[in-house]
C-alpha cells in the first residue's frame, strides 16, 4: 500500500488547525477538496482517521501518529523548495576553484571567506596549480573556475578570461628590515642580502629573474625557495632575506604577514590577476554571483591600493 504524501500533509495541516475549513483556509484549498482527500486516505488505509462525532474534529490514534508523518513531511518539502530558491539565488551550491598558490593565500582567500559570509551554503572546494593544470581541469569539467595572472596570449580561444587586477610586483621583506631605513636604495645595498624564490614552475620565479636583471643584479643567492605563501612569508618575516611579491599580496597580508614593500622600481610583468572560466560553460547561479563578487572586491583593493600610493608621493 502506497500513501501520497500530499494526503498526508493535508491530513497534518488539519489535525493542527483543528478543522476541514480551517486546514483547508492554511493550504489554499477549498473545504470540499479536502474533505474528499481525507476520504480517500481513509479507504486507502481502510480505517477512521478521526473520531465520528467530535467537534472539533479529534483525530484516531492512527490518524494523529499519520498527521505527525505528515508534518515531518511538510517540513521537508518546505527544506527542499527553500533550498531549490537559495540555489537559484546563488546561496548555496559548490563551487571548485583553482589558482596559483600565492595568490590564492595572499588576495583570494579572505575573499572567499568574506562571500561565504554572505553565502554561508556554498562549498568552495579550492585546489592549487599553474596554467597547463588548470586548463586541463576546466576542460574536463573537474574544475568550475581558475584564478590566475595572464597575459593576453596565454588566453585560449575556448576560455573566457575576466580582468581583476594589474601585474604589480615588488621586492618585499620584513618590516624593520636594514633596507627600510634608508631612503634611496641601491645595487649596492641590495648585494648582502640573501634571496627566497618562488617555486620553479611559477610565473612568480621568472619575476624574480627578470626584476633583478632590471635592476642590474644577474648574480643572485637563494637561501630559500618553493613552499607556499605562507612559509615564504614566515622565512622572510623571521630573517633579512628578500623576495619579489604581488603588491596586492604585500599590500592584503602586510598585517598578518609583517611584511612591507622596498621602495625600489624593478619590472612589471605584463599580465593581469584574473578569472577564467570556459566560453562554453553553463555558470551555475553561485559561480555567477561569486565573479561579481571577486570584480567588486578586487576594485576595491586596487582603489586603497591607487589611495595608499597617492598619499605616499604627497608626503614624499
Amino acid at each position: 500500500m502506497k500513501l501520497e504524501s500530499e494526503h498526508l500533509e493535508i491530513l497534518a495541516m488539519i489535525v493542527e488547525k483543528g478543522g476541514l475549513t480551517e486546514g483547508a483556509a492554511a493550504l489554499g484549498k477549498s473545504q470540499p477538496s479536502v474533505s474528499r482527500t481525507i476520504s480517500l486516505l481513509e479507504k486507502r488505509v481502510g480505517a477512521p482517521l478521526f473520531e465520528p462525532g467530535r467537534r472539533p474534529l479529534r483525530p484516531t490514534e492512527l490518524g494523529a501518529s499519520l498527521a505527525r508523518l505528515g508534518g515531518r513531511i511538510h517540513a521537508l518539502n518546505g527544506e527542499a523548495q527553500l533550498l531549490v530558491e537559495r540555489f537559484r539565488k546563488g546561496q548555496a551550491g559548490r563551487l571548485r576553484l583553482g589558482g596559483t598558490p600565492i595568490f590564492m593565500d595572499g588576495v583570494v582567500a579572505a575573499m572567499i571567506a568574506e562571500f561565504q559570509q554572505h553565502h554561508s551554503d556554498v562549498h568552495v572546494e579550492q585546489s592549487y596549480g599553474y596554467l597547463d593544470a588548470m586548463l586541463a581541469q576546466l576542460r574536463n569539467g573537474s574544475l568550475d573556475m581558475a584564478i590566475l595572472p595572464l597575459h593576453p596570449n596565454q588566453i585560449p580561444q575556448d576560455m573566457e578570461f575576466t580582468s581583476l587586477l594589474p601585474g604589480r610586483n615588488v621586492i618585499a621583506c620584513r618590516v624593520g628590515h636594514p633596507l627600510t631605513r634608508k631612503s634611496t636604495i641601491t645595487l649596492a645595498d641590495i648585494d648582502p642580502f640573501p634571496w627566497i624564490a618562488p617555486p620553479v614552475d611559477s610565473p612568480l620565479y621568472r619575476d624574480l629573474q627578470r626584476a633583478l636583471i632590471s635592476i642590474g643584479s644577474e648574480d643572485f643567492r637563494v637561501n630559500f625557495s618553493g613552499g607556499t605563501f605562507a612559509s615564504i612569508a614566515s622565512v622572510l618575516a623571521g630573517s633579512d632575506s628578500l623576495t619579489v611579491l604581488p603588491y596586492s599580496v604585500v599590500f592584503q597580508t602586510r598585517k598578518m604577514t609583517q611584511i612591507e614593500a622596498l621602495p625600489l622600481k624593478i619590472e612589471h610583468p605584463d599580465r593581469q590577476l584574473g578569472l577564467l572560466v570556459r566560453r562554453d560553460q553553463a555558470s551555475a547561479p553561485a559561480l555567477t554571483h561569486f565573479k561579481a563578487f571577486m570584480a567588486q572586491q578586487c576594485r576595491q583593493l586596487e582603489a586603497r591600493i591607487q589611495h595608499e600610493q597617492q598619499v605616499t608621493r604627497r608626503r614624499g
